[in-house]
């Protein structure tokens, strides 16, 4: 090598790359020289992390010249991503014996099994463990663990191998305020004492104030490259980070609900405590939620939100015995499952991921009906054309037969939205809907959920760790405030100031 040349760590030349005679990425240049970081900006589906795998080796088919230099190539590279926890999550879900155990519960997977290593002291490893803020849920399963957590556990796994290079995507995606703050300030220090650090963001204020270089992708090419205060100033920069126009369609008719307003509150709750063992998830909840309230609930990472969520859609327990009414009907008075989670219509992240591979767009969206994972049942001509509907009202019909997970983040998000309206629940329940979606395309879902509130077709439960983004039709607040007696929740008909300014 030349002299110039020892100080890349890598270099990509005319680098291209098709899914299914869809480009992905056309003719990337770039080399990345010593004591440089850098953060790729871009929108879902502008080919961030289609780059970040052929970085890592996880992607080996593609055209064009990647070159890595010795450091890179022993230190190996780690990407830190939701894919890795899904996948991680999956294999302890295939390898669950509950059935075998005293208390039907397998953990599987805890986080301190991700931190085994010989490579760094005591100190240090607890001294990393402390500055993620993951000390109290070492020994916690995977499958048990928030989105914020999973994504900080993986971070200290990453960190564990000493890599040469790490990619994160979107490290501050699913993270509370103040534990964003908190990994701000983490990655700081790591960038200070290496590895080269890649960061793929969706949003100008994703990008870690160390990096010294900045890429914005636009449909798999690169239109701006240089220092992050340069880029962002370029036209190139402005124009990419504009938002178009959003125009929906009219919407399909409101079956008739089968729950009446005049049976009483949608969702009654009254002092409501839930604990697993000695651990105290939130206690004493009242809480009613009137035909005329859409709601959001708020509160930090592990606070116990999904907890909640799962005790009002049937998959928790600990309803039964206590005083919990949904749709004016006693929880434990003859109701299946079944029954209850026909009434919700539900969108999350991890949904996303369990959606099997080569589906169709309109097959996701017919197995709504079903409430299943994949279309295994025979959809009838009316379910079909009801499905053709909600596709075109979100301005989606052009995707119709496209395979769900060649769209982008943000158009897969829609898919869902439509998925969960097709069967016209009573509640339309939002978990975490916007994580990872760059600013517009959470506008783009934000809006399309106040244009299905506004036509009437149900209520809304919109989940979120921040009160940043809400849709326009919140009128009541749940808030968690954690502490060592477990949550306690407030309800509220006003906004927290910083949403109401």
């Amino acid at each position: 090598m030349s002299k110039l040349e020892r100080d890349l760590l890598f270099s990509i030349e005319q680098l291209a790359l098709s899914y299914r005679a869809k480009p992905a990425l056309q003719g990337i240049n770039w080399q990345w020289r010593e004591g440089e970081h850098w953060a790729i900006l871009g929108a879902n589906g502008a080919g961030k992390t289609a780059l970040a795998t052929i970085i890592c080796g996880e992607q080996t088919r593609f055209a064009g010249s990647f070159e890595r230099s010795d450091s890179l190539i022993e230190g190996g590279t780690e990407y830190v991503c939701f894919e890795r926890g899904r996948r991680l999550c999956e294999r302890d879900q295939k390898l669950d014996c509950a059935e075998f155990e005293s208390n039907a519960k397998d953990i599987g997977t805890r986080v301190r099994d991700l931190l085994e290593t010989d490579d760094w002291s005591d100190a240090d490893r607890d001294a990393l463990i402390e500055l993620l803020g993951i000390q109290n849920i070492l020994d916690r399963g995977l499958r048990y663990i928030s989105t914020g957590q999973m994504r900080k556990a993986l971070l200290a796994s990453a960190l564990f191998s000493k890599p040469a290079l790490l990619i994160l995507d979107s490290p501050l995606d699913g993270l509370d305020v103040a534990a964003q703050e908190r990994l701000r300030e983490a990655l700081s220090d790591i960038m200070a004492q290496s590895p080269a650090v890649l960061t793929l963001c969706r949003s100008v204020e994703e990008i870690p104030s160390a990096c010294n270089k900045l890429m914005i992708l636009d449909r798999g090419r690169v239109i701006a490259t240089g220092s992050p205060d340069e880029v962002l100033k370029s036209p190139e920069g402005r124009s990419i980070l504009e938002a178009p126009p959003i125009v929906f369609g009219a919407l399909p008719g409101k079956e008739k609900p089968n729950f009446s307003p005049d049976a009483g509150p949608t969702i009654a709750l009254q002092d409501v405590s839930v604990s697993f063992g000695d651990l105290c998830v939130f206690r004493d909840l009242d809480w009613r939620m009137e035909s005329v309230h859409h709601s959001v609930i708020v509160g930090p990472n592990g606070c116990g939100k999904s907890t909640l969520l799962d005790l009002l859609t049937g998959d928790n327990h600990k309803a039964y015995g206590q005083n919990v009414s949904l749709f004016g009907q006693r929880r434990g008075s003859g109701e299946s499952i079944w029954e209850i989670k026909a009434r919700f219509g539900r969108v999350d992240a991890r949904m996303q991921f369990a959606v099997p591979n080569g589906s169709t767009v309109e097959a996701v969206v017919l197995s709504g009906f079903f409430d299943s994972v994949g279309l295994r049942d025979r959809p009838s001509d009316l379910q079909r054309a009801t499905t053709r509907q909600w596709l075109a009202s979100l301005g989606l019909s052009a995707q119709q037969k496209s395979e769900f997970h060649t769209l982008s983040f943000g158009l897969q998000r829609l898919v869902l939205l439509a998925r969960a309206m097709v069967k016209s629940p009573d509640i339309l329940l939002l978990d975490e809907a916007t994580l990872s979606l760059d600013p517009i395309h959470r506008r783009l879902l934000l809006e399309a959920v106040d244009h299905v509130i506004d036509a009437g077709h149900c209520q809304l439960l919109f989940v979120s760790h921040t009160v940043g983004e809400l849709p326009r039709c919140i009128n009541q607040v749940l808030n968690f405030k954690p502490s060592e007696e477990g949550s306690r929740i407030t309800v509220s008909d006003r906004l927290p100031l910083n949403k109401q300014e």
